[in-house]
């Protein structure tokens, strides 16, 4: 068994390479590593060079090292598995979702550009600094798959007057103008609920459909689907790191806009489909959450010396996964 003293590592210690990896995965190494860092979370936290050569390192043996090794990458080969398995679970009931919607809209439906379904032309919203008090403006986070979390916002530097003409209401629809990754750029997500007064900030775009063209149900359905999004990250560009898109680009998006009975039967069909896909989800994420408990545990019991390498192994993981 490895002993549970720590040593400080020097260059005469025989250490494998594969155990030091191992080793700085584990809870008690980034533990000591996450104290060893100076900042704040805001400004980003630091690890000097010099600091992380001071981190204390375990020196078993070389025998024993390559024995701990040996048992844990058996033990996580099968996690790796487990993981793999559930990402392609994942990407699967994306797929079926979206194949779902493809089947549910007629192939003769028109095409248009957002543009011409808006009741107003897309709007940016205004960027305003923080202020503890002040009229208050959603966060870009607040822009959820689920639709628009009101709970996302802060008070802003500015008055109710400067603020009206960029409160939303509900049904709009608001688009993110800008983010670090493609897949997320320009993704929308709609303000379900009638909200109280509160205005959307300059890193998102108003789009309001017009009753008589499109319901908004049904614009957060196609915007989000597949097709849509390889038009948008066709058009997005990037600056300093930074995806963007603008109105003009947005507005030109093409959407399939079927008669207003026909979305009212794809939003009940689709809607009857997202129950079904959000338990699954859960499920998944649940399991993922699990998976990821186990690893932590795992890396903790080996170096613990808790690793024997036979099934009893199991019951010591799961005990340790639970505290």
């Amino acid at each position: 068994m490895m002993s549970g003293k720590m040593y400080r590592f020097r260059p005469q210690d025989e250490l494998l390479p594969e155990f030091l990896e191992k080793w700085l995965l584990s809870p008690e190494a980034q533990r000591r590593i996450d104290r060893m860092k100076t900042g704040i979370s805001d400004s980003g936290l630091n690890l000097t060079q010099d600091r992380f050569l001071m981190l204390p390192v375990p020196v078993p043996t070389v025998t024993e090292q390559r024995r701990i090794v040996e048992i844990l990458e058996e033990h996580l080969s099968h996690l790796d598995a487990a993981a793999a398995d559930l990402t392609r679970a994942h990407v699967r009931l994306e797929s079926l979702s979206e194949a779902a919607l493809r089947l549910r809209i007629p192939s003769h439906t028109v095409r248009r550009p957002l543009s011409d379904v808006l009741e107003l032309p897309l709007s940016n919203g205004r960027s305003v600094p923080s202020r503890d008090g002040g009229f208050p403006v959603l966060r870009l986070t607040a822009l959820k798959e689920d639709g628009v979390d009101l709970g996302e916002r802060k008070g802003g530097a500015w008055e109710r007057d400067e603020a009206v003409r960029f409160l939303v209401k509900q049904g709009d629809f608001l688009i993110a103008r800008g983010n670090g990754s493609l897949r997320l750029v320009g993704k929308g997500s709609l303000l379900r609920h009638e909200p109280d007064e509160v205005a959307f900030p300059d890193t998102a775009i108003r789009a309001r459909a017009r009753a008589s063209a499109v319901l908004p149900e049904f614009l957060s359905l196609v915007w989000n689907a597949r097709s849509t999004r390889d038009q948008i990250e066709r058009v997005a560009r990037t600056s300093a790191g930074i995806y963007k898109v603008n109105q003009s680009q947005l507005g030109a998006i093409q959407l399939p806009v079927p008669e207003l009975s026909e979305q009212l039967s794809i939003i009940d069909a689709m809607s009857r489909l997202q129950e079904h896909r959000h338990v699954a989800l859960e499920t998944i994420d649940l399991a993922t959450r699990r998976s990821r408990s186990l690893r932590r545990a795992v890396l903790a019991a080996a170096f613990e010396g808790k690793l024997t390498g036979r099934h009893t192994d199991l019951e010591v993981v799961e005990k340790l996964a639970e505290a």
